[in-house]
């Protein structure tokens, strides 16, 4: 989960090398002058097992191999740290960042604390809300074209972790946001270009004025620019940056009106957010509206294709769930009358519903539980969904996996090495000889095996997931070894773990997290929904292994014992084997 630097003491020697056999003192993280805004951090690192290791004077647990990682608070600033093993010492320096704002002393706005903080263009009515962080006590407002917005001190706002805070089970508000925020919003009736915003201050009596940093436009509804996805999946988010979550992907090809804008992002007329570096406008185009009337239906071998014939292609959504398969198109208003639909080997029935004017949600009804993968196109203006069927899974004792395709991704590689044990030894390499190990006994149990690299070379992830889409396995793995965010505690924090993204992956996580913990009788540290690069592949069930913690000197020790990765990959595979069983 981090890739981590190593520093090693030798005699008086310091190096960046990990390759040395039998080092004294060797700290793999935290690097010197590291920086962080963590409240406490863990130290990773070896010695020989005899004699101590101290950290600011005070002896820590190591495993019998010697490898330690004891967490340490930090306070904010510098926090100046020594190691000693024996006659060695290291020092090592971790400065802890304020994630609070800091105040403006004197007539000042907080830095970078102006919003917005890039263009915008919003709706005739629409709010339009501005805010900065300066003094209490002090005047706030916004002239903007030929009106003033007065900014009011708020009250303080609990503040949020991010999402690696649910790795480590602390993911409750902490901390409030500090005083000094002021808020205002305003909305504006007619479509006009408004220009920069002023901010004005007054403190004591004195006034300085700043302009914001970006531009605000009021769309005419009239004139919307319709923007085109050129991308084969348009990513869409909940909101204008990366740090939202995403929808489902836009076909290559789709058409939405633009209805708001910020900085280089486009919210689409359905409520989704997309980067414009992947649309294209089109010029003079009216906003995109569609009938649909029948609804077609071709069964190919494999997969059964769903064909939405359209005027014009239009955003879509997908929502799995037991048994049933949810497509809602936007822009959409249905003139349906027939849907041909035969007996088919995945799909029992097809109801379709006009949720709102200009919503169709189509519902297929379906015969089993699993799902196998799907993939949306289109082919000019016609929507193809394609719903894989169930593989031939055999039913030999000896043969099991005969008739299935498995892609084995084994994780990073090449520049990217992942994470590190105590020793330096890098996550890349592991993945490798488990991933390889594994591969072995599925091929033993009949399956045609895929992997996403058999060495040590850089494979992107889009790169990865391309082989997913373009080989339609049965199902896809990802292997990959732990460590944890910096507050994480991993002296004790050990244990495999499983994550899927899409429903159809839920059933293989939960049994091989179950499988996999009960055979090895090994610590579970969960199931997580994550949206990961190798589990948000749709075309199979795909999920990824966390098979234990680099960053635990105990588990670690497992890790890299021979037998033990044997027996690692002997379980998965027989989990996997299992559950085909199951959903036979």
């Amino acid at each position: 989960m981090k890739n981590l630097l190593g520093l090693v003491i030798l005699g008086c020697i310091l190096t960046s090398s990990v390759a040395l056999a039998e080092p004294s003192l060797l700290i793999v993280f935290p690097q010197t002058n590291y920086q962080t805004s963590a409240q406490k951090i863990f130290f990773l690192g070896t010695a020989p097992p005899d004699g101590q290791v101290s950290i600011d004077g005070k002896p820590i647990r190591r495993s019998k191999a010697g490898h330690f990682s004891p967490s340490l608070p930090l306070q904010l600033g510098e926090n100046l740290f020594t190691v000693r093993h024996r006659d060695r010492e290291l020092q090592i320096k971790v400065t802890r960042l304020t994630t609070m704002p800091e105040l403006p002393q004197g007539l000042a706005f907080a830095k970078d604390s102006l919003t917005p903080a890039a263009d915008i263009a919003r709706l005739p009515g629409e709010l339009i809300c501005f805010s900065a962080i300066a003094p209490p006590n002090a005047s706030v407002s916004v002239h903007l074209a030929n009106q003033t917005v007065t900014l009011l001190p708020q009250p303080q706002q609990a503040q949020l972790p991010n999402n690696l805070a649910a790795l480590t089970g602390q993911n409750q508000p902490h901390g409030q946001s500090s005083v000094g925020s002021y808020k205002g919003c305003t909305t504006v009736a007619t479509p006009s270009d408004l220009g920069q915003p002023q901010f004005q201050l007054t403190l004591n009596g004195k006034t300085i004025t700043q302009p914001g940093n970006g531009k605000i436009q009021i769309l005419s509804k009239a004139e919307l620019p319709v923007a085109e996805v050129t991308v084969d999946a348009g990513v869409a988010r909940t909101g204008p940056s990366t740090d939202y979550s995403r929808l489902t992907p836009l076909p290559k090809g789709t058409r939405a009106t633009v209805t708001g804008k910020e900085g280089e992002w486009l919210r689409l007329d359905y409520g989704a957010w997309i980067n414009s570096q992947e649309t294209r406008t089109l010029p003079g185009a009216v906003p995109p509206q569609t009938i649909i009337r029948s609804v077609g239906y071709r069964q190919l071998p494999g997969a059964t294709e769903m064909v939405f014939p359209l005027q014009v292609p239009v955003p879509v959504s997908v929502q799995q769930s037991d048994r049933t398969f949810t497509l809602t198109l936007y822009n959409t208003t249905a003139q349906t009358d027939i849907i041909r639909l035969d007996d088919d080997p995945l799909i029992s029935r097809l109801d379709w519903q006009q949720e709102t004017p200009e919503r169709v949600k189509y519902t297929f009804n379906l015969k089993k539980a699993q799902q196998w993968g799907y993939k949306l196109r289109y082919d000019g203006t016609t929507l193809v969904l394609a719903l894989r069927h169930p593989p031939n899974i055999g039913n030999t004792r000896r043969k099991p996996l005969a008739n299935l395709k498995i892609v084995l991704d084994p994780g990073h590689g090449g520049k990217e090495s992942g994470a590190s044990g105590p020793t330096g030894y890098l996550e890349k390499d592991v993945n490798l000889v488990v991933s390889k190990l594994l591969r072995d006994e599925l091929v033993k149990r009949g399956a045609t095996v895929v992997m996403t690299r058999e060495d040590d070379k850089e494979v992107s992830l889009v790169e990865r997931q391309a082989i997913i889409n373009q080989e339609e396995p049965a199902i896809a793995i990802s292997i990959h070894h732990n460590s944890l965010p910096d507050d994480g505690d991993a002296e004790k924090t050990k244990g495999f773990a499983t994550f899927w993204y899409q429903p159809q992956a839920h059933s293989l996580a939960i049994f091989l997290q179950d499988y996999v913990v009960k055979k090895l009788g090994r610590p579970s540290y969960g199931v997580f929904w994550d949206n990961l690069a190798l589990t948000r592949p749709a075309a199979a069930p795909s999920v990824l292994l966390e098979l234990g913690f680099m960053s635990n000197p105990d588990e670690f020790e497992q890790v890299v014992n021979t037998e033990e990765q044997k027996k690692m990959a002997k379980a998965i595979a027989q989990g996997i084997t299992e559950w085909f069983r199951s959903v036979r």
